[in-house]
């Protein structure tokens, strides 16, 4: 693996980094190219009216077919709705143990023909049993009871589901109800609920183990979770299935395992598969082709350098800069010691510097040079202001520089 190092003006940088706002995840979500890959491996073939493939380790896709397509997320949407009471939960506007009224509207949900936690206006269930009811059950009426108690109303929730949805740069994504009936509208795209799902592995890991549940019983009523890889796949520990007549079988399944480059998450969604066999099926199938036709590579540790750069006015002669949580790439089988890394960073380096501070940009390139992924340049230690004279004195040189 080749290193090298160019220099970027620091005005550039500033709209550069006001812009990228230090590496979301929907920017990270780009396909690698044929272009980038001399030998890019081509995927099975997948029965689904969209899907896709990405490696949430490293944050690349790497299969998709009409990934930005607006399709009926159906269920998928209760992603969405989860997010949003995970985050009640971590803000402290909900507990677990919370109890939350069945209003008239959740119960009603039994008459739309859609999966039912089967609550009813006579009980109090707590936040952790509706959630387990809205996940492993994927209930309707839990959604709603769910979405009442977060926001208020159900149409205050739809309305912060949107909102988090552009905050995420969700481009072929909206909702209009919380439990993913069809309703024009209402829609999303494999790219989008992808996403989502990544978002709540990262974002609410504490929470996850929620979608590995394989049947829940509520009421002295027992069900399965839809999900059949999780009987099937020991790597797979969620995520979500859905179904309507409009979008036909769908599921998201993420998957994890141990390999030399730590553990590595796969992320695959199906959309407009024909059954419930198929859609596992098919999802499987991605799975299998991610972990064997590719390999995750780690190229810097977290919290390791990846250079050790002059700062001036500091009250440190250098700042250690690198990527923030180390910097694994995919790449197909074989192709793991032809990588060539780039850093471009703004010069001079002014202080202070605070840890995560963007202060250029990682590339990875293959060896001809085609850009694979990249990465923001971030500050991993502080460095403060020098005293009145170490400042004038980098006044002077730089200056005279």
């Amino acid at each position: 693996m080749g290193f090298t190092r160019c220099r970027l003006n620091p005005d550039f940088m500033k709209s550069l980094f006001a812009t990228f706002l230090a590496f979301t995840l929907a920017a990270a979500l780009t396909t690698v190219s044929t272009a980038a890959l001399a030998q890019t491996p081509q995927p099975p073939e997948i029965a689904a009216r969209q899907y896709i493939l990405m490696d949430l380790s490293s944050m690349q896709v790497l299969a998709e077919r009409e990934a930005d397509a607006q399709a009926d997320p159906a269920s998928l949407t209760k992603l969405m709705t989860a997010y949003l009471v995970f985050n009640a939960l971590r803000d402290k506007k909900l507990t677990l143990e919370q109890t939350l009224p069945v209003s008239q509207r959740a119960w009603a949900q039994r008459k739309g023909g859609g999966s039912l936690m089967f609550i009813d206006t006579t009980m109090q269930p707590t936040v952790a049993e509706l959630l387990r009811g809205l996940i492993v059950q994927s209930g309707n009426d839990a959604a709603v009871a769910l979405a009442e108690g977060v926001g208020g109303t159900v149409e205050n929730f739809v309305t912060a589901m949107n909102r988090q949805a552009q905050a995420w740069g969700l481009k072929n994504t909206q909702f209009k109800n919380p439990e993913g009936l069809s309703e024009a509208g209402h829609y999303s795209s494999a790219r989008d609920v992808a996403l989502v799902g990544a978002r709540i592995v990262l974002d609410h890991p504490e929470h996850y183990a929620l979608y590995s549940i394989r049947q829940y019983t509520y009421n002295n009523i027992k069900q399965d979770n839809r999900n059949m890889l999780l009987g099937r796949d020991p790597a797979v520990d969620g995520m979500k299935t859905g179904y309507t007549e409009a979008a036909g079988y769908c599921l998201v399944s993420s998957a994890v395992r141990d390999t030399p480059a730590g553990k590595r998450r796969l992320v695959s969604v199906v959309m407009g598969t024909n059954s419930r066999d198929a859609r596992a099926a098919e999802s499987q199938k991605l799975l299998n082709w991610g972990w064997s036709a590719w390999d995750a590579v780690r190229l810097f540790e977290a919290g390791k350098p990846m250079a050790t750069v002059p700062v001036w006015k500091g009250d440190k002669a250098e700042a250690r800069l690198g990527a923030s949580g180390g910097l694994i790439v995919t790449v197909p089988k074989g192709e793991g010691d032809k990588l060539k890394t780039t850093i471009q960073r703004t010069d001079p380096l002014l202080a202070p510097l605070t840890v995560g501070q963007a202060v250029g940009q990682v590339n990875v390139t293959t060896a001809g040079g085609a850009v694979l992924t990249s990465r923001p340049l971030v500050v991993l230690e502080p460095v403060g202001l020098a005293g009145i004279f170490g400042r004038a004195w980098d006044a002077i040189r730089l200056w005279i520089q």
